[in-house]
């Protein structure tokens, strides 16, 4: 039986309908699925990469890497202190005598300060100074430029200057366990040296203001500390210097 062309008519609109109407649906499924597939994607568990510790040899990676023949550098050097404030032993195993002021009192230690009397001298020892830092040191007033004495035997471990102390002389006693500490001088005695020995009397220096002292109050902030094992002169056990001079 040969089809009319009126059948064949229908069944070419009939094939183009069906065509479209599969489009549509494969259309439609494709929204579906970007619409509510994706929340699926967003909401997997992504495997994330472990962190690095510190024993996985990768800690401190922005340390400087030492090349051959180079050495690490040298611990810094330990600060001069400031007037009075000797340094305490920073070595915990360190025998820490206490100071003895009896012992230096024997002695009949000089006043440091040319034509101060003993009965002049006032306890500054415990004042509080800069808000919580202790004195721990004797301040005696006296004119510009009076003269400073030894007020032992001993050598001149140190000529310093220092923003606190201004120009100092750090002296030790001839057994080396006891260092005096003389700050604010104007100057240092002409041809005074490191290494000097130096007698009890003799002119170190002169009054004066330098480093934080007053400008219009010269005086001498005399400090004595018991010196550690190591004998370094910027550290030790402070003594009150009122009564070793009393």
């Amino acid at each position: 039986m040969v089809p009319s062309p009126e059948f064949k008519q229908k069944a070419r609109t009939f094939g183009i309908g069906a065509v479209c109407g599969f489009l549509a649906g494969a259309v439609f499924v494709g929204l579906i699925v970007s619409r509510y597939g994706g929340g699926a994607v967003a909401n997997r568990v992504v495997p994330t990469v472990p962190a690095v510790r510190a024993d996985d040899g990768m800690a401190d990676v922005d340390a400087p890497i030492l090349e051959e023949g180079d050495k690490p550098a040298a611990s810094p050097p330990v600060p001069a202190p400031g007037p009075g404030t000797a340094a305490r032993s920073s070595d915990p195993t360190a025998t820490i005598v206490p100071p003895s002021p009896d012992e230096l009192k024997r002695r009949a230690l000089a006043i440091p300060v040319d034509g101060v009397k003993a009965e002049q001298l006032v306890d500054s020892f415990s004042d509080v100074r800069s808000g919580t830092r202790a004195h721990e040191a004797l301040d005696i007033l006296a004119p510009r430029n009076t003269p400073v004495k030894a007020v032992d035997d001993g050598t001149i471990a140190r000529l310093f200057y220092s923003k606190a102390g201004g120009t100092t002389v750090y002296q030790f006693d001839p057994s080396e366990q006891f260092c005096y500490y003389y700050a604010h001088l104007e100057r240092y005695a002409d041809g005074l040296h490191e290494g000097d020995r130096v007698r009890k009397g003799q002119v170190l220096g002169y009054v004066g203001t330098s480093g934080n002292a007053p400008r219009n109050t010269p005086h001498l902030h005399f400090a004595v500390f018991r010196l550690t094992a190591a004998k370094h002169w910027w550290e030790g056990t402070p003594i009150d210097p009122y009564p070793i001079l009393r």
